[in-house]
């Protein structure tokens, strides 16, 4: 049976619909940078995602050629996550969905090396005859966040942030966006084949802990009224 990442891991891919503390370790991934609206017809983040998945299956498949990867196993392809933000602003003003920034990326698994990720590039280069040269191998410590499954519509997940925010200032941690820690979502749900109400979407931010004398002040506070809503809607749509 193939290694399914989602099962193995379950406490990053299936949390519950509950608010939890998460510790998340390096890992390695596909990755592919861009800006601009996600929801544009022949944008770069549309293409960006084809991309990505041509060198995950070569990966993946590779066992059907002469090609052999030291330590490799049959494995589900992880699914899509995105990071994202804006620059000058702390949280998303989507009002302006046009100055979105984002890594797109899959998971590899970790008998994948630097090496090996560049001969799946060369290969799927040789067979697709396209540039896979914004390709690249991605290495996240992601570490101490507050994540929690959101089901719906992405466009409702401000609830579900809403709850997230509450929870940690709670457990005594304060929100740590920065130019180096991002808004994080893993979508778990084909968005062609599943209604909106039943999508099912991980969203992860990262945190730390407040020190003993520093007061936790409201996300909304810090953030300003409208930055704050900005922050808790979903990039997606």
């Amino acid at each position: 049976m193939a290694f399914d990442f989602k099962k193995e891991y379950k406490e990053f891919y299936m949390p519950k619909n509950k608010p939890s503390i998460v510790t998340v370790p390096k890992m390695n991934y596909i990755a592919v940078r861009g800006k601009g609206d996600p929801n544009a017809e022949g944008g770069e983040y549309k293409e960006s995602i084809g991309h990505l998945y041509v060198i995950a299956f070569t990966i993946k498949m590779s066992k059907m050629g002469d090609h052999r990867i030291d330590g490799y196993f049959d494995y589900v392809v992880p699914p899509l996550e995105g990071f994202w933000w804006q620059q000058g602003i702390t949280g998303i003003d989507y009002d302006h969905k046009e100055n979105l920034e984002w890594i797109s990326v899959i998971r590899l698994p970790d008998f994948v090396t630097k090496a090996e990720f560049e001969w799946a590039k060369e290969e799927a280069t040789k067979k697709k005859k396209t540039d896979f040269s914004k390709v690249e191998f991605f290495t996240y410590d992601e570490g101490l966040c507050v994540q929690c499954m959101h089901i719906g519509p992405y466009d409702d997940e401000p609830a579900t942030v809403d709850a997230m925010h509450e929870f940690m200032e709670k457990e005594g941690y304060v929100l740590d966006i920065t130019d180096k820690r991002f808004h994080h979502e893993i979508y778990l749900s084909d968005v062609r084949k599943v209604a909106p109400e039943k999508l099912k979407t991980v969203v992860r931010h990262p945190i730390k802990k407040v020190k003993d004398d520093q007061p936790i002040k409201s996300i909304e506070k810090s953030f300003g009224q409208k930055a704050y809503n900005n922050q808790t809607k979903g990039c997606k749509n």
